[in-house]
């Protein structure tokens, strides 16, 4: 318990430094203890991290190199973190409060993405155009240069992987503001920045407030671009800052993700997918599956299948949780674990059903039990709100076109799910779902491959696969009179 370091420093123009805010807390879901402290930055640090990255970005020192090499080092950043797995899981476990299985996974994730981008670096082809004789014209990719993104707690490392190594393969400098709930296993990028040859400058690793250094950071009139993923409110003040400046956004702003199950589903394996939809992470996830629609025939059925699923995970410690299992950790924090735990109340006293967990448990830490409400009506607050935490409604619907009305009766529309044996059914329910991402028959199928984001509030622009690759490049057009 005593190998974490008490003081995190953050990372600016290849260097460690203090943080003009003075330090943070750190505290550990699972205990509700001290873990560490961390230097918080001010807005004179933000103005140093963006001033370094705009440096290295006029030098072309990182966006001038031969895209192979960029790649190289890329891919070697993914290789340093997968290499450090056994140091850095079990302090993302105690900062975050997963099972340290899932911290595994997790930094895996994270290593795919530099691993993915690494070697779409030398992909960024542009194209000729026709014009006729006497002309040639061609299009080419230029970064934007300082790419400012703002991450999540969820996520702490695979979210800033996520947006890290496409901004660098591309040839952009990034300035990364951490979240301050956990920022401590960011360091270790910063590490591998300085271990694989990143120039000083093209990643700057900043941890602050979102109201202080968030708000400069978005508003600073040498960003860009800028990367958020967040909720509804901040994103909006986000967009609205950036829009001063005339600076694109990608905005991922979460979900009330529904899957519908018909009658002619695999039932079982959509049990299955069950654990991972809505209760992996503790919930925590901005593509959740926070509803089930289930057709009327089978609903008892399946409620009664769900309600096994939420009843047989066993809610512990991160740290006593090191295998592949039926288990989940702690929430984020206090305040995470109260709200999810209001909002469960809040829908019985509206009519719904408490089916299995509802309460927090008895002990030190941020523990919500795997919760199933049922009797859920598609106008309650639990059923238009994201929860972000362990709590699943089960609506009912008689045929498909009630089905797809009551997924698409939010402002969300980050991802949906359609379980059905008829491929018909499926096609016709996902054409008519607004979702950036429709799932069939699996829960979170695809990959680090394939683009991710939203419609509606759930934001704009997309992450993930070559079309992230965009969101960091401008595309010049070169029209040429030749003879």
């Amino acid at each position: 318990m005593s190998d974490i370091a008490d003081y995190w420093q953050n990372f600016i123009d290849g260097a460690f430094v203090d943080g003009g805010a003075g330090r943070l807390a750190v505290l550990e879901p699972a205990t509700g203890a001290h873990l560490a402290n961390q230097a918080i930055a001010d807005k004179a640090d933000v103005d140093r991290a963006v001033a370094a990255a705009q440096r290295l970005s006029s030098s072309g020192a990182w966006s001038g190199l031969r895209p192979v090499e960029r790649g190289r080092i890329v891919r070697k950043m993914g290789e340093y973190i997968l290499e450090r797995i056994d140091d850095i899981a079990p302090i993302l476990t105690r900062e975050a409060g997963k099972p340290l299985w899932e911290a595994r996974l997790e930094i895996e994730g994270a290593a795919r993405y530099f691993e993915y981008y690494g070697n779409q670096a030398e992909t960024m082809e542009g194209r000729s155009i026709p014009l006729g004789d006497g002309y040639f014209d061609f299009t080419v990719h230029e970064p934007f240069g300082v790419s400012a993104q703002i991450i999540p707690w969820n996520y702490p490392m695979e979210m800033t992987a996520r947006s890290v190594s496409a901004a660098l393969a591309v040839g952009c400098a990034c300035v990364v503001k951490t979240p301050e709930l956990d920022p401590l296993t960011n360091r270790f990028f910063a590490d591998a920045a300085l271990a694989c040859g990143l120039p000083a400058g093209a990643l700057n690793l900043i941890c602050g407030f979102g109201k202080d250094a968030g708000a400069a950071l978005a508003a600073h009139p040498d960003v860009d671009q800028i990367v958020f993923t967040g909720s509804v409110p901040t994103g909006v003040s986000i967009a609205t800052a950036a829009a001063q400046n005339v600076v694109p956004c990608v905005l991922e702003l979460g979900g009330k993700s529904a899957a519908i199950v018909h009658d002619d589903a695999d039932l079982d394996a959509f049990l299955s997918d069950v654990r991972w939809g809505i209760y992996f992470n503790a919930g925590q996830v901005c593509s959740a599956m926070s509803r089930v629609i289930v057709q009327e025939k089978v609903h008892d059925k399946l409620v009664d299948g769900i309600v096994a699923v939420a009843e047989a995970l066993r809610v512990d410690d991160g740290l006593a949780l090191p295998e592949f299992g039926a288990n989940m950790g702690a929430m984020i924090s206090e305040a995470q674990c109260a709200r999810a735990a209001g909002m469960v109340s809040d829908a019985e006293r509206e009519g719904a059903q408490v089916a299995a967990g509802g309460r927090r448990l008895n002990r030190p830490g941020y523990f919500l039990e795997p919760t199933v409400l049922t009797d859920v009506s598609p106008d309650m607050m639990v059923a238009q709100n994201e929860v972000f935490g362990p709590v699943l409604s089960v609506l009912s619907f008689s045929d498909d076109d009630e089905a797809v009305r009551i997924a698409n009766g939010t402002t969300y529309g980050l991802v949906a799910g359609v379980y059905s044996s008829q491929l018909d059914r499926a096609m016709r329910a996902s054409k008519k779902l607004r979702a950036g991402q429709v799932f069939v028959n699996e829960w979170y199928a695809g990959g680090v491959e394939t683009p991710f984001g939203g419609f509606g509030k759930s934001g704009y622009g997309r992450e993930k696969g070559r079309e992230a690759l965009l969101n960091y490049v401008q595309t010049k057009n070169v029209a040429i009179k030749v003879g």
